[in-house]
């Protein structure tokens, strides 16, 4: 990854900060963006990495905005005059079951988790192509078998593993791979909110008995990123720790 440019969305705190660590311990230079209200922690996240010794930016953009995101793209151009690899990970939940879900609550989740991932694509895709590099989005279990009270969540994350799959067979001719992790419940922000006894039962039934860190979704984007990867696309790998057996 020495010398490659990497983008990853919503990358201020959690799983896409350690994303950004490990591409910046693997020698890539890192674009960080997250929406302008998480600017401190982009900036707090591009001090962090600068032990790495790689050129880190940071971007504010809103990736459920087009515009925005075109904007963002035609930036990290200009401030790196390529971009190899593109990580859409920015993703919000507002969970509550259907009948009391409202509209506003199912439509911002697909905005941010779904069409966020088609705008930043849609975006990044001609530089990727001129570099022939890779994308790799997250997905989540959940995208898979779906979860109690989280039917716009579940909805958007199945909806990208389409997106993945449909995209790979688009520009595999143009030596762009696009691959999806789908990872269980790991510990960040997002899920420290959990109930203790809700915790106890996921744990229950992952087979490793515990929740994931970050840095063990991060290695496989990496991996998945990298040329040892040079003949996957359309996959789908899974990162739960044996819960969606």
């Amino acid at each position: 990854m020495k010398d490659k440019v990497v983008l990853i969305t919503g990358s201020s705190q959690g799983i896409g900060k350690a994303i950004a660590a490990k591409f910046a311990s693997l020698g890539a230079n890192v674009a960080l963006n997250d929406i302008p209200s998480q600017e401190e922690n982009l900036k707090q996240a591009k001090q962090d990495l600068a032990q790495y010794g790689t050129k880190v930016e940071y971007f504010l953009a809103d990736v459920s905005n087009l515009e925005s995101c075109q904007k963002m793209a035609e930036d990290i151009k200009a401030a790196f005059g390529k971009i190899d690899v593109l990580v859409n990970n920015a993703g919000i939940t507002k969970d509550r079951t259907l009948m009391k879900m409202t509209p506003e609550e199912w439509e911002k989740v697909i905005a941010v988790n779904l069409t966020g991932a088609f705008n930043v694509t849609k975006s990044i895709l001609p530089s990727l192509i001129e570099t022939q590099g890779a994308i790799v989005s997250l997905s989540s279990v959940v995208g898979q078998a779906g979860n109690f009270g989280q039917t716009n969540y579940s909805a958007s994350k199945a909806g990208v593993i389409g997106l993945t799959k449909s995209l790979s067979k688009e520009v595999g001719r143009f030596g762009v791979r696009v691959n999806a992790v789908a990872p269980g419940f790991i510990e960040t922000p997002m899920t420290a909110v959990l109930p203790e006894e809700m915790k106890g039962v996921i744990k229950k039934f992952t087979a490793m008995g515990r929740f994931g860190q970050p840095e063990e979704i991060a290695n496989a984007i990496a991996f998945l990123a990298s040329d040892q990867a040079s003949f996957i696309t359309g996959a789908v790998l899974n990162i739960d720790g044996g819960l969606s057996i």
